[in-house]
């Protein structure tokens, strides 16, 4: 039978977020360094994870799976209790920031649970303040969605050159730097008979 090993895994929610204070915890913890799998930009309220699920296929009998903390490696109870159930079963120990699991222990059973209903909560509680913000910041009017394509003067500008002939939608598109449809929208909102409101005047060559 081959030695155990230890392998890691590290999780961080953003692209901005570092990875590397977790690695060089788990190093500490005696993780090989090649023997670190992580995710970037994903949350541990789902296990669709590409390095996770590179960690867990890499986990074997008699090895140990380590994680900082156990909200890296889950963000819902289910999920902890599940991928805990799941090394149980293959033989795999695990391993939370120093600290051993040991599911035939109840009191390890309990902290874990603990642990795990905390992990949920912290989850619950940064959506429910990304949505408390987001409703803020839209009162405010810091959320007005994508800013135009064009200013109200280009747009005015652009319908004008198409009214007075000069222009097909396709030659606009190029000049405006804009798609078809921005084109056929900025249309639509100013209307033939708003055309005396914003004729150009015509320079005799």
């Amino acid at each position: 039978m081959a030695s155990a090993t230890l392998i890691g895994y590290a999780r961080v929610s953003t692209n901005a977020q570092d990875l590397a204070a977790q690695r060089d915890a788990l190093t500490a913890l005696g993780v090989p360094t090649e023997r670190v799998y992580s995710d970037r930009g994903h949350t541990g309220t789902t296990r669709e994870r590409p390095g996770l699920r590179e960690a867990l296929a890499a986990c074997r009998e008699g090895d140990t799976l380590v994680v900082t903390k156990l909200d890296r490696l889950a963000r819902s109870l289910r999920d902890a209790t599940d991928i805990a159930a799941e090394l149980t079963r293959c033989g795999v120990r695990l391993n939370l920031g120093g600290s051993v699991y040991d599911p035939t222990d109840p009191v390890g059973r309990l902290l874990f649970n603990v642990l795990g209903m905390v992990a949920e909560f912290e989850s619950d509680l940064i959506r429910a303040r990304t949505r408390e913000g987001m409703a803020t910041a839209k009162v405010r009017g810091k959320l007005t969605g994508r800013k135009p394509k064009l200013s109200p003067a280009q747009e005015r500008h652009m319908v004008a050159l198409h009214r007075a002939g000069d222009h097909t939608v396709a030659e606009l598109v190029e000049l405006f730097g804009v798609g078809r449809a921005t084109v056929y929208r900025a249309l639509g909102r100013h209307p033939a008979t708003e055309g005396a409101a914003i004729t150009l005047p015509r320079v005799n060559a």
